[in-house]
């Protein structure tokens, strides 16, 4: 993911605006026209001040996020705190990223969540694969195989048994399963964000 940084005119701003100018239904990030840094009005550069202060930087579906400043800064301290604070391991955190972006078919997701489950993650990358793709996986480690069948179930819109229920409460405490079931509707908005806006697997966006 590129950061929306220091002025500049670079390569990738030259190709994406020439789509641009091929076609008035591609943006500068799939379908979305992004704003320069210095072009921002005051309540959008708030925005993504805070955005880049949270996270590092204004990362995939936080550069379509500004277009509501409002709710682009409700939403960056929900993605530093699953970076920062949550109870619930990289590893795990993963698992649930593939487990959704697969289900969405978001590209630029599935391409992003493949390369950080195994680099974040440290996950196999035979089980990241798996994950996106819907395939049955299997953990030695019994939190990360709790938080797959997890994750599995509601995103597949199944009703979770009570063993299930009880293996992930023993496990992952109230806590960690509201942290589950809140990262899932989180991962949920960033992949229909990124569809809704057809964001290819290779977007770019705006390097200011």
């Amino acid at each position: 993911m590129i950061v929306l940084g220091t002025p500049g005119r670079a390569a990738g701003d030259r190709t994406a605006e020439e789509r641009m100018s091929r076609d008035p239904d591609l943006g500068t990030f799939g379908r979305f026209v992004e704003t320069r840094v210095e072009q921002m009005d005051a309540v959008t550069r708030a925005a993504y001040d805070l955005t880049r202060k949270l996270l590092g930087i204004v990362p995939g579906p936080h550069r379509i996020w500004l277009a509501n400043p409002a709710l682009a800064e409700i939403l960056a301290p929900v993605g530093a705190y699953f970076q920062d604070r949550s109870t619930l391991t990289k590893a795990e955190i993963q698992i649930a990223g593939c487990v959704v972006a697969g289900r969405w078919r978001a590209s630029y997701a599935t391409t992003e969540h493949e390369r950080i489950g195994e680099d974040a993650g440290g996950l196999d990358p035979r089980e990241v694969q798996a994950l996106i793709s819907g395939l049955p996986a299997a953990f030695d480690d019994v939190r990360q195989q709790a938080v797959y069948e997890l994750a599995s179930t509601l995103v597949a819109a199944r009703v979770v048994p009570l063993g299930l229920f009880r293996r992930a409460r023993e496990l992952l405490g109230d806590a960690g399963i509201v942290e589950v079931t809140v990262l899932l509707g989180w991962l949920t908005a960033v992949s229909l964000t990124l569809t809704a806006y057809d964001v290819p697997s290779d977007a770019a966006g705006l390097d200011h």
